[in-house]
């Protein structure tokens, strides 16, 4: 007899018994099972005799659990600094944005390396444990208001946010920074 791999060891299902799932057992008396696990039941103490708990005992004693004192912390070291936070985008922006006009084409670019840079500044001034999230945007000015919005979820006594404004005759440049507190 061909033995063959148990990739190819699959069981065909013909059409009828597709349609009859009830019937499918008949069907398969006689043929080998595709899987060999069963499931144990979980074991519980009073099935193990008395000598199989004298057996167990010393080696439960042996993985006694070590108890040791919470060190965990809910208050940062360095905490996030919103103006110095402030002035570095704001010196980015102007710095980046100081010459340009606006162009639709490499705006979108131009965004990602301002957060991007934003961002590893922020990351260099050593808060810890904080995530941030920057956004730029930069929109043409064509005599219409701007409202900017977003929705989170806030911890008021440990998140906090930044923005940085930049304005030239064609555009204006936006930086938001979200600090989030982790633990």
């Amino acid at each position: 007899m061909e033995t063959r791999p148990k990739a190819e060891r699959r069981l065909s299902l013909s059409v009828a018994q597709r349609e009859r799932p009830g019937r499918l057992l008949e069907g398969m008396k006689g043929r080998r099972k595709q899987s060999t696990f069963e499931p144990l039941a979980p074991l519980e103490e009073e099935h193990f005799s008395d000598s199989t708990k004298t057996r167990r005992l010393p080696c439960r004693a042996s993985r006694a659990k070590i108890k040791f004192a919470n060190t965990y912390r809910l208050e940062s070291y360095n905490k996030f600094q919103d103006y110095l936070v402030r002035d570095k985008a704001q010196a980015i922006l102007t710095n980046k944005l100081q010459q340009g006009k606006y162009d639709a084409v490499s705006s979108p670019s131009l965004c990602a390396s301002i957060s991007e840079e934003i961002l590893t500044a922020t990351k260099e001034m050593g808060f810890d444990r904080y995530k941030y999230v920057v956004s730029v945007l930069i929109v043409e000015k064509a005599g219409q208001a701007i409202h900017v919005a977003s929705r989170w979820v806030w911890d008021v006594q440990r998140d906090s946010w930044v923005s940085a404004k930049y304005e030239t005759e064609t555009f204006i440049a936006l930086a938001l920074v979200m600090a989030c507190y982790y633990e």
